[in-house]
């Protein structure tokens, strides 16, 4: 089949209104029975939009072990153990019950795409269901989260082609997902993606990373862009060098705790850089009551804020299968599974954000797609103030500013109103390169793009400082683009 032609072809039961463009994103079926006699609950959807809208996306992966670096290699625990159809009801009914009619994306790994025993055949055959049922995508994800640290482009590649095409089989009826869960994923495999397997979704990056499990990606901005073919981390900066695969961030996190590269020990508790809306570091680590209060205080950073700055919000995140029975596994975790804490946080989101969707990447990354024709008009502004849990104190402010030219995050007390100091500048006009192809037995652990002023510390040069401070190119750079922010007796001043 023609590389252009793949990504039309799509499950069409009685009814079927998709707009690969992205004004329509209805993915789903006329009402009909699934294996088990039980009726669909998917039937006609009104067509979405972008703007004015708060979208939360969710997704789990499905492996074997934990850390599948490559087909053959991995790195971590066997997790066949907790992988079953059991485990799949309780994840997917949790998120049903809670929240009536939201859609999920399910990632497969290439080991659980293949393993013949019985509890990952029928686990697929399950998953393939809940596709039927209840909308889900279902997709392919490359290398555990870290495929370009350890396996060449060429080789990603292959795995996605080939993966992908065991994900069509899996579910039949000329089945293909909008969106590849990946984690990381390198500029030329963003590229192959969109012009060879017709796939324009990519959760490609991971915000903040650095210092965390097996890889860094610190650099990007955190909502949606186009990437660059220099780097999966920068947006791109026009058409020669735009890639048509929208970039997605993986976990939306708390950003004061974000500042700290890998975790903190605060009174006895391991407080990781990546706490947010994922399950390890809030309900997992912390316990139900904390954790859910630091999921909804990252969530309200989004869905108050956010939305009145940005006109749409946006939370994702990503619990792997494994974690309904890794206790089992994990001493660490303390007896906990994270499943009362993600039935409080969904039903929680419904009450404050009744008109929030849950849909699945693919179909946020096409109305995004759909929308920005490029990076030109992005603007992403955020301001978030510390939960008091962990590293995200109560009495900091940052505020994050994100475009195509670069991304700029400042620092105050708020209580005591101290001066805002400038914790990060990146810029992305400059130049920009990714690491060369890792080789066997040899993985590359650093794919961040850090430049001039990176709010992880770092590097001796990663100092806070005043706007003044910076050269006056980049003065004149934000000043293009916020001139308030130099504007003496104005609320939204840094001076």
């Amino acid at each position: 089949m023609k590389k252009k032609q793949l990504h039309l072809r799509f499950l069409v039961w009685g009814f079927l209104a998709l707009n690969l463009s992205g004004a329509w994103i209805v993915c789903g079926q006329t009402a009909a029975a699934d294996s088990d006699g039980n009726s669909s609950q998917l039937d006609r959807r009104e067509p979405l939009e972008l703007m004015g809208n708060r979208f939360l996306t969710f997704a789990s992966v499905v492996r074997v072990n934990q850390i599948e670096t490559t087909r053959t290699e991995s790195r971590g625990v066997d997790e066949s153990a907790v992988h079953s159809p059991r485990e799949a009801r309780i994840f997917r009914e949790t998120i049903e019950n809670a929240w009536p009619g939201a859609r999920m994306t399910w990632a497969f790994s290439w080991l659980a795409l293949h393993d013949e025993r019985e509890n990952y055949r029928e686990l697929r055959e399950l998953i393939v269901s809940y596709n039927k049922k209840y909308g889900d995508e279902i997709t392919f994800i490359p290398g555990a989260y870290f495929s370009p640290m350890y396996n060449s482009r060429e080789q990603t590649n292959r795995d996605l082609h080939e993966g992908l095409q065991r994900v069509s089989e899996m579910v039949g009826d000329g089945y293909r997902p909008l969106a590849v869960i990946a984690g990381f994923m390198s500029a030329d495999n963003l590229r192959y993606l969109a012009e060879e397997e017709g796939i324009h979704v990519c959760q490609g990056t991971i915000w903040s990373q650095y210092a965390v499990d097996n890889g860094d990606g610190e650099g990007s901005i955190v909502y949606p862009y186009y990437p660059s073919a220099e780097h999966f981390n920068k947006p791109a900066q026009g058409a020669a060098d735009q890639i048509d695969c929208v970039n997605l961030d993986g976990w939306t996190v708390d950003f004061l705790n974000a500042r700290y590269p890998g975790a903190r020990r605060i009174d006895g508790v391991n407080c990781g850089s990546r706490m947010g809306v994922g399950p390890i570091e809030t309900v997992i680590r912390l316990g139900t009551a904390p954790g859910v209060q630091q999921m909804l205080a990252t969530t309200s950073t989004h869905f108050d804020k956010g939305y009145d700055l940005n006109g749409f919000a946006w939370v994702t995140s990503i619990w792997e299968l494994s974690l309904v029975e890794a206790r089992k596994l994990f001493p660490g975790y303390q007896g906990r599974n994270g499943m009362e804490g993600l039935d409080i946080w969904l039903r929680e989101i419904r009450r404050r954000w009744p008109d929030a969707k849950a849909i699945t990447h693919g179909e946020f990354g096409m109305l995004w797609r759909d929308h920005f024709k490029s990076n030109d008009e992005l603007d992403y502004r955020f301001v978030h103030r510390g939960s008091g849990i962990c590293g995200s104190e109560p009495e900091l402010e940052i505020r994050w500013f994100m475009n195509k030219d670069f991304r700029m995050a400042t620092l105050r007390n708020w209580i005591e109103q101290t001066p805002e100091r400038v914790i990060d500048f990146t810029r992305y006009d400059l130049k920009a390169q990714e690491p060369p192809d890792p080789r066997p037995g040899h993985p590359i652990r650093n794919w961040s793009l850090m430049n001039r002023l990176n709010q992880k510390g770092s590097r001796p040069q990663d100092v806070p400082m005043e706007i003044e401070a910076l050269y006056p190119e980049e003065q004149e750079m934000i000043k293009k683009r916020y001139p308030v922010l130099f504007e003496e007796g104005h609320p939204l001043s840094i001076k």
